[in-house]
Formats: structure tokens, sequence, C-alpha cells
């Protein structure tokens, strides 16, 4: 598998930026400055809001021009016995049609909904993102996006979708069969019996109420369901041994000192004597990319 690596995942490309989308990364926090932010009255500068989010990427038309335009290309185009999106996708992929990829809006859609505007802040990172554009898209296949989140777009800026805008600084698309099939299997672990378990795991994280990847929580959780196997392994020996699992929390950590760091706690329980055991992971998410402080352990309640 090539696009996806559960320890260190690949690095990304991205899509063309327009004039518009240009004028949105000048709004944010360049990457290098962490602190650079808005100031407020207090003058003290605020840290920027960072994603770390999961969810489906999709093309929208920004306008009608622009939508016209690319009904007359793909006019010029043998499309015969292609669906809309197997149209799309031929059409954009051709290097004479990128102006018409550069223009269009790029969403994020989590649980359904239209969660953020994508704007990549390389311009010479298009491709990646029409790799996500897939021809015949299937339920398992998932985008992850790593940025800086800015403001709520204007009206004209996609055709009235008023989401928060996202500086895309990271990116790759898997398939969840291909994470799952990624993920290191202990020595005596059963095949379908760990397969089961890790997507058990992976389902209950991307579950989760209003996980937009775009709080301290979410994005430790979503950083630990993709990069981090540990929790697919120790899920996989509770179930073995008739434990369910029973919780998924974040805290803050005591331990932080001056940086943000969270406690990803994983609760067991045993099916027969209620007996509860817990598991956690300690993650650093003072900047837009979370790394593992403490690996998982068992976790005693204070």
């Amino acid at each position: 598998m090539d696009s996806v690596e559960v320890n260190d995942a690949p690095e990304a490309h991205g899509t063309g930026t327009s004039t518009a989308a240009s004028r949105a990364i000048g709004t944010l926090a360049p990457q290098n400055c962490p602190t650079c932010g808005s100031t407020p009255v207090s003058g003290r500068a605020s840290a920027p809001n960072y994603v770390y989010a999961i969810g489906r990427i999709d093309a929208r038309f920004p306008r009608q021009s622009v939508e016209k335009e690319f009904a007359q290309v793909s006019g010029k185009n043998e499309t015969s016995g292609l669906t809309d999106r197997q149209t799309l996708q031929k059409v954009l992929s051709e290097r004479q049609n990128r102006y018409l990829a550069r223009q269009l809006c790029w969403v994020m859609i989590i649980g359904g909904l239209e969660t953020y505007i994508l704007v990549p802040r390389d311009p010479s990172d298009l491709e990646l993102f029409l790799e996500a554009l897939r021809a015949a898209p299937s339920p398992g296949d998932l985008d992850c996006v790593i940025g800086i989140q800015g403001p709520n777009a204007p009206p004209e800026f996609c055709n009235g979708l008023m989401v928060p805008i996202v500086i895309v600084d990271h990116m790759y698309s898997f398939h969840r069969n291909e994470l799952i099939g990624a993920i290191p299997r202990p020595e005596d672990a059963h095949g379908e019996e760990f397969t089961r378990a890790a997507e058990e795991v992976f389902d209950r994280v991307m579950q989760i109420t209003d996980n937009a990847g775009a709080t301290d929580e979410h994005r430790a959780l979503n950083y630990l369901a993709l990069r981090y196997p540990a929790i697919y392994a120790t899920a996989a020996n509770a179930f073995k041994a008739n434990r369910s699992l029973t919780g998924v929390n974040v805290v803050p950590s005591a331990l932080g000192g001056t940086r943000k760091v969270v406690d990803v706690i994983f609760s067991f329980t045993d099916r027969k004597t209620d007996f509860l055991e817990k598991f956690f992971a300690r993650v650093d998410v003072t900047e837009e990319f979370p790394f593992l402080r403490t690996r998982l352990t068992p976790y005693y309640d204070r």
C-alpha cells in the first residue's frame, strides 16, 4: 500500500491556489510562526487554530461561470459511458484543464456535513487534491487534512457555502481497509479477530460526536487513530480477554507544563465481573503536528 502508512504518513501534495485563495492565506498565521495570529485588544498574539481532520474531500463549482466553462470543456471530451463523477475526474486530470481545477472549491465533508473549505498553502500541490477526487468513490474512502483554521468563507467564495477555511499544510488519502491492513499485528494475534478489533476502535473514534478535528481532544484522537498502532493491539487483547471497550476520553494532562498535552484514555470493562481497566497515551497538541509523549500504559484514577 503506497499512500497510507500507520507510523509515518507520506508527504502530501495539494492543489493550486486562486487569487481569492491567496487572499485567504494572507489572513492566517504562517506555518513557521506558531505564535503569529490575530492580535486581540490585550496586545497578545493568539495561537492559530489547528486542524487534524479525517473525512472526505469533494469539489464544488464556486460560480456559475466556472460550471459553464467546465460543461463546454467536457463536451469536447469523449465521456460516453462515464458517470458524472468519472467525467469530472477525467476532465480535471488533463493537464490543459488544470486551470479549471484551480478554480474549484475543495470542500471537506465530515459525518455527512460540509465542514471546511480547503485551500492549499503551496499552489504547486494540485495533484493530491485531484487524487482525492476519486473517479469511483466508495464508503471506505477517507482523507486526512492537517492545517490551520481561518475565518468563515464569505458567500462569494464558494457559491454561498459559509464554513471555515482551512489552509492545508499536509494531506493524504487512503481507504479504511488499507489503513486497517497496514497496522502491524502482534505475533499472537489471530488475523480476523485483530481486524475486527481494529475496525471497531477506528470506527468508534470516527463516530465521536462533533469530531471535526479542530479541538485538542479530537486532534489527539485522530492522530492516534492514524499514527499509533498500539491502541489497536491493546483493544484486540482486551476483546480476547472478554472485555468491552466502554469509553474513550481525553483529559488535559497535569504534566504538560507550558505545553498543551492531553491524556487519551481507553476504558475496558470485563463482561463478567464489571472490572474496569484503563490505558492511556499522552499526546502533545501544542503545535500543528501532534506527537506522542508517553506510550500506551495502564491508567490509574487519581
